[in-house]
């Protein structure tokens, strides 16, 4: 029993020494409502996930939507999505079009025509114009996505099942994180990072979950080819590692007041 009281008093330090350390961290970077501060090891991460060196982020508190998106009421078109096609009153016409891997559509008359990358509202619009120049008198030309294979995000870090998953025209950040599983639970929900490419320029910014949820923070949108990255609570890794060793303690105890 000596020895299992030895054991006991020695890990209880530790556990002391673990939890003083979670209080400090705490006090530190998990004052509601302050700005969290992106570690090191989160910057780098990031840059690599961008695929960026130091400096080649910029941070930002809100994310502006990608461009050729009718300020973010659409998603831009990509390969492989699938185009119905309709020309009014010129039924020879229509056509059920799938964007090829260069980003174009071939169409009747006018041939190749640039998609993927513009708003459905902004090809409706070229197309029309295309047909007016030599073949239609005011064109009236409509377009609905009929499949949608382009718009993926992907999704890292601490969550259940890490990937590439589509997104909608309406996705949020909270949804598209329910696609892959949700959190695990060492992930830091304050530290939900999401990058995006605005005319070749890296943005990213940082989402604290508990905010979004509870209305202080807007859930914003995601687009494809957004990033999206959860980073690991240092503070839950060590609850988690103080679990296991009361764990291991408490098993020791037992075994010592076996006769």
């Amino acid at each position: 029993m000596r020895g299992t009281a030895t054991d006991l008093r020695r890990f209880g330090l530790a556990a002391a020494a673990i939890a003083a350390a979670m209080t400090s961290g705490c006090s530190t970077t998990e004052t509601p409502g302050a700005p969290v501060e992106a570690s090191t090891q989160e910057v780098l991460a990031l840059q690599g996930a961008a695929g960026t060196g130091a400096g080649g982020l910029t941070v930002v508190r809100d994310l502006p939507p990608p461009t050729n998106t009718q300020n973010g009421q659409e998603q831009p078109l990509a390969p492989n999505d699938v185009l119905e096609i309709d020309v009014f009153q010129a039924d020879s016409l229509d056509r059920t079009v799938q964007i090829d891997a260069a980003g174009r559509v071939n169409l009747p008359l006018i041939g190749a025509v640039d998609a993927a990358g513009k708003s459905v509202r902004t090809l409706e619009q070229e197309i029309e114009a295309a047909y007016g120049r030599n073949y239609l008198q005011n064109p009236d030309v409509t377009i609905f996505l009929k499949e949608s294979f382009g718009q993926r995000v992907t999704i890292d870090g601490e969550v259940t099942k890490a990937g590439v998953y589509p997104v909608s025209s309406s996705s949020t950040l909270l949804e598209t994180i329910a696609l892959a599983g949700g959190f695990r639970q060492i992930a830091d929900q304050s530290k939900v990072y999401v990058y995006r490419d605005i005319g070749g320029r890296k943005l990213v910014a940082n989402f604290d979950v508990a905010e979004i949820r509870s209305g202080r923070r807007p859930n914003p949108r995601i687009y494809g080819g957004d990033v999206i990255i959860v980073f690991t609570s240092q503070t839950k890794v060590a609850m988690q590692n103080l679990k296991e060793a009361l764990g291991i303690a408490t098993s020791a105890s037992r075994l010592a007041v076996i006769p």
